[in-house]
């Protein structure tokens, strides 16, 4: 084999072998792509039936059921709710009225199973993604949505 050869085929045996690596990099990524979605989305059909996915915003009054480890509760971006389930122990911070976003699938039945969920930290956050959604109901104004993501102001 001629020294051209040699360096063509080796030139290709790189570039396939980087063409792999990416391959495999962006597998792994697209498999570990969590997505937010907000009630209104979910009850209008865009989340994904059987995928993992976050869903946000504030807990519904009067909707938390405790029995055993298994928690039920609704959330809400005041224009559309979806039940949750959890089993577990929740965050302390989480609270009726409180904001929290959880991470799970949409069950066939409308219910989503949660298997993380997270409360905001302190009295003034919100993710952005929260706030976003409850501005876009029209029952925030776009201060208090602003207060929400910023916190205090400051």
């Amino acid at each position: 084999m001629k020294p051209r050869h040699k360096r063509a085929a080796i030139a290709v045996g790189v570039l396939a072998a980087v063409g792999v690596a990416v391959a495999l990099v962006l597998n792994a990524f697209n498999s570990n792509l969590v997505f937010f979605y907000t009630p209104s989305q979910i009850a209008s059909k865009e989340a994904p039936q059987g995928k993992t996915f976050r869903v946000g915003g504030l807990v519904q009054a009067g909707t938390v059921q405790r029995d055993g480890v298994t928690v039920r509760f609704t959330v809400t971006d005041t224009a559309q709710t979806v039940p949750v389930r959890y089993e577990g122990v929740l965050p302390d911070l989480f609270k009726e009225g409180k904001g929290v976003v959880a991470q799970g699938q949409l069950g066939p039945d409308g219910v989503f199973v949660a298997r993380e969920v997270l409360a905001k930290h302190d009295e003034n956050y919100m993710p952005p993604e929260a706030a976003a959604a409850l501005k876009n109901a029209g029952k925030t104004s776009s201060h208090t949505a602003q207060t929400l993501v910023m916190g205090n102001g400051k």
